[in-house]
């Protein structure tokens, strides 16, 4: 009795452990899929991801819970990215350049974040997604405006609002055709740099 114990004792482990590879599995394969293809449709994630239907449903009951967790996984990517950038050495104008580069790269790769399913969400449960983007922004923006590299006068929270605004905005262009991706990033930054008054603090 004591040796059937000691076999079987290991397996919910292990089926715990199957269940962690097989979401993140899912998670994976959702920010390909999805983060490139905002309209593609779970059955595309899980043939992706190598499981089922059901499989992805059962990690994520619905899809608006997928697509946050995606949301999630892109801003890791870019907070990665920009503490990698070393926002707080140098000048905060080098610094805000740094912060357009990262996140404008991520947001052409990524479709899915200028898709409805995204930009529709509410606002408390958006800001919480890009809580750690904004953050390390509203921190450049108040080192520039105590060094006096930005307008002293304008709100940091105003500043970030605007500058994902203008990203927006910039995005909008993109997928509408009026604009290519290098022309929106060189309006943007253009756009960011004359909104913050960098230069004319």
């Amino acid at each position: 009795m004591d040796n059937v114990s000691k076999t079987t004792r290991p397996r919910p482990r292990k089926r715990r452990s199957d269940a962690e590879h097989s979401a993140a599995a899912v998670l994976d394969a959702a920010v390909e899929v999805l983060g490139r293809q905002p309209d593609a449709k779970l059955e595309q994630v899980a043939e992706a991801a190598g499981v089922t239907r059901q499989t992805v449903y059962a990690h994520y009951p619905s899809r608006p819970l997928l697509v946050a967790a995606v949301v999630d996984r892109i801003t890791a990517e870019a907070v990665t990215a920009l503490d990698a950038a070393a926002l707080d050495s140098g000048t905060s104008t080098g610094a805000l350049l740094a912060w357009l580069e990262v996140t404008w790269r991520l947001f052409d790769r990524y479709p899915l974040l200028q898709h409805p399913s995204v930009t529709g969400m509410d606002r408390s449960d958006s800001d919480q997604h890009h809580a750690p983007v904004a953050e390390r922004l509203e921190r450049l923006i108040v080192n520039g405006q105590t060094a006096g590299e930005f307008d002293r006068d304008l709100s940091p929270a105003w500043l970030v609002s605007a500058t994902v605004a203008l990203g927006h905005a910039a995005g909008v262009e993109v997928a509408a055709g009026r604009m290519t991706a290098e022309e929106a990033s060189e309006s943007l930054r253009h756009s960011v740099l004359r909104v913050y008054g960098a230069g004319r603090a």
